[in-house]
């Protein structure tokens, strides 16, 4: 088993609720991993950021103020390399892919899946819970009302002819929704190796993180609807 050697990643907690976000910080801490502050509305939560330039925003979508999907956008612009996971319901789902967030997790999720889905964001490993990934991919898919094709989803019509067998294999598992340890065991690579793969397919295609490439894989016809692994991408130890 590898042993994890990165840093634990610097946590902001956004939520209306105190008890929701006391719970996250309890949470996490006792996981190791360090809550630098807490925001109770979308308005904090950019200028909590912008202030102490954390790693990883656990964002609520419906706050008072501005929501959290206008705050992540602007969190995004505003603070490169600050991930933003956001915190949602079924009957959300239908808005992340727009709030350009690099992980979706439900609010029901469990205190060990939530401790662990920080990490594999902050090297990269985006999470998207299993149901948040599959209505995401149906929804972009079947063309369904409200869909933007636009600025918020660049994902469509890329040249996949740019990439390398390997790497072209690489976004069609990325497609069926596994990690890049899950990566690594099925190709036999490293996960050093993976990640260098995804980080190359990013950049040629113009992808901005793993969501985008599951929508893409799709689109393009890599994976098939209702040939997924069903799994969402692991929080890698």
């Amino acid at each position: 088993m590898t042993t994890r050697t990165d840093p634990a990643p610097r946590v902001v907690v956004a939520d209306d609720q105190e008890l929701v976000r006391t719970g996250f910080r309890l949470i996490l801490t006792a996981r190791g991993i360090e809550v630098v502050g807490e925001a109770g509305d979308g308005a904090e939560a950019v200028a909590t950021v912008r202030k102490l330039r954390p790693d990883i925003v656990l964002m609520d979508i419906r706050m008072p103020v501005m929501d959290g999907l206008e705050a992540a956008r602007r969190i995004l612009a505003q603070t490169p390399g600050c991930r933003v996971i956001m915190l949602t319901t079924f009957d959300l789902d239908h808005y992340v892919y727009a709030a350009g967030a690099s992980g979706f997790l439900l609010k029901d999720v469990t205190p060990a899946h939530l401790a662990a889905a920080v990490r594999p964001v902050d090297t990269g490993d985006a999470l998207l819970a299993p149901s948040i990934t599959r209505r995401l991919v149906e929804r972009f898919t079947s063309g369904a009302p409200g869909t933007d094709p636009g600025p918020s989803n660049p994902a469509v019509h890329r040249d996949l002819a740019v990439l390398t067998p390997r790497e072209l294999e690489v976004l069609t598992l990325m497609g069926r929704g596994l990690s890049n340890s899950e990566l690594a065991g099925e190709l036999t690579l490293s996960e050093a190796t993976v990640k260098t793969h995804v980080a190359r397919i990013f950049a040629k295609l113009t992808l901005r993180d793993r969501a985008q490439a599951v929508v893409l894989a799709y689109e393009t016809g890599l994976v098939s609807p209702g040939k997924s692994t069903g799994a969402a991408p692991s929080a890698d130890g």
